[in-house]
C-alpha cells in the first residue's frame, strides 16, 4: 500500500487518482487544511495531521504501508516570509515526526514534495540539479532542510527518498471531476481564472520592474498530471533499489506574468482587469527547469508540454465548479 500525506489536496489528489488508475492501493492521510473530501477518488482516507504520531502509528499499525508519498506542507512564499515559524514547524518538524514512524514500521521509501524555491535567484537558466541552493525565504529553506535530512536519513536508518522539485504546478485533471481549489488561493492561474469568470473585481501582477522582458516575473508551468507521473516513476524507481536522489521537475520553458494573463484571456475569451502593484518579497524574477535528468534518468516525459493546453484544462475545471468542491459549502 502506498500512503499519500496531503492527499486530498492539490497535487496529492492527482496522484492518488493516477496510483488507483495504475492499481495501486492507496490510504489518504490529511487534515482538511487545505484538502477536500470529494477529491480522494475513493481511497481510504484518514482525517488527522502528521505531527499526530498516534494517527500515523495507526495507519502503519492498520495497513501494511511500502512507501509514502509525502504532500503534506504549507506552500506559500509570502507568507513564509511573515512567519516563518509557521513554516519551519508545518514542513521541517512534523516531516522528521512522520519519517520517525517510517523508520519505526521499516517503511523505507518516500517520495517528498519539494520545490524549485530552493534555487533562490537563479545564477543560470534554465536551471539543473547542479545550480546552487541558496533560498530567498523561509518556504524554499524549509524544503531544502528536508532535502538535506533525507541524505542523512538513507545513511542512518536506510530511508531511500526521491525530491521533486516542482517548478509552478499547474491545470487539472482532464476529466475534470479534480482541480485546484485553494481557500484563499494564491497560485497565478486560478486567480485569473477566477476574474474571468467574474469571481474577483481584478487581479494584482506584482511588480513590473524585474529584469525580464515585460518586467513582470517568468515562471516555469508544469501541468499537475506530469507531476502525478514523474510520482509514479520515482515509486517505480525506488522499488527497484534506486539511492536517494533529487530532480528538477518543469517544462523547461519560462512564461511571464502578463503572459499568462492573455493566455486566459484567449482561451476565456474575455478581458482580464488587472492592476500593477510592488514587488512581492523573496520572489525571484525567472524560474526556469532543465527536466533532462528526470528524462535522462526515470523515462519521464510531459504529457501537456504546452502552457496554453495547460491553462485550458484548468479553465474547463473552474468553470464546471465555479465554486471549486462543494464539501467547502
Amino acid at each position: 500500500m502506498i500512503l499519500v500525506t496531503g492527499g486530498l489536496g492539490y497535487i496529492g489528489s492527482h496522484c492518488v487518482k493516477q496510483l488507483k488508475k495504475q492499481g495501486e492501493e492507496v490510504i489518504i492521510l490529511d487534515n482538511l487544511e487545505f484538502g477536500h473530501l470529494g477529491a480522494g477518488s475513493g481511497a481510504k482516507t484518514y482525517i488527522g495531521d502528521i505531527r499526530d504520531t498516534d494517527i500515523t502509528r495507526k495507519i502503519f499499525k492498520e495497513n501494511d504501508i511500502e512507501a509514502v508519498l509525502h504532500f503534506a506542507a504549507y506552500t506559500s512564499v509570502g507568507e513564509s516570509v511573515q512567519n516563518p515559524q509557521r513554516y519551519y514547524k508545518q514542513n521541517v518538524a512534523k516531516t522528521i515526526a512522520l519519517m520517525e514512524v517510517m523508520n519505526e514500521f521499516d517503511c523505507k521509501m518516500m517520495i517528498f514534495s519539494s520545490t524549485a524555491a530552493t534555487f533562490g535567484e537563479p545564477k543560470f537558466v534554465p536551471i539543473d540539479e547542479s545550480h546552487p541552493q541558496n533560498p530567498k525565504n523561509p518556504y524554499g529553506a524549509s524544503k531544502l532542510m528536508v532535502e538535506r535530512i533525507m541524505k542523512d536519513y538513507e545513511s542512518a536508518y536506510g530511508l531511500k527518498s526521491i525530491a521533486l522539485r516542482y517548478f509552478n504546478a499547474s491545470g487539472a485533471d482532464p476529466e475534470g471531476d479534480i482541480g485546484e481549489d485553494h481557500t484563499p488561493e494564491t497560485h497565478l492561474i486560478p486567480i485569473i481564472i477566477q476574474q474571468a469568470l467574474g469571481q474577483r473585481d481584478k487581479i494584482t501582477v506584482f511588480g513590473d520592474d524585474y529584469d525580464t522582458p515585460d518586467g513582470t516575473c517568468i515562471r516555469d508551468y508544469i501541468h499537475v498530471n506530469d507531476l502525478a507521473k514523474a510520482h509514479l516513476l520515482a515509486l517505480k524507481a525506488l522499488r527497484n533499489g534506486h539511492a536517494t536522489d533529487f530532480y528538477n521537475m518543469g517544462n523547461q520553458t519560462g512564461f511571464s506574468v502578463l503572459e499568462i494573463i492573455k493566455a486566459v484571456e484567449e482561451i476565456a475569451g474575455v478581458k482580464i482587469n488587472y492592476e500593477i502593484g510592488p514587488r512581492r518579497a523573496g520572489d525571484p524574477a525567472k524560474l526556469i527547469a532543465t527536466s533532462d535528468k528526470i528524462e535522462k534518468e526515470l523515462g519521464y516525459k510531459a504529457d501537456f508540454p504546452k502552457v496554453t493546453d495547460t491553462i485550458a484544462t484548468a479553465w474547463n475545471w473552474h468553470k464546471k465548479h465555479p465554486h471549486g468542491y462543494e464539501d467547502k459549502y
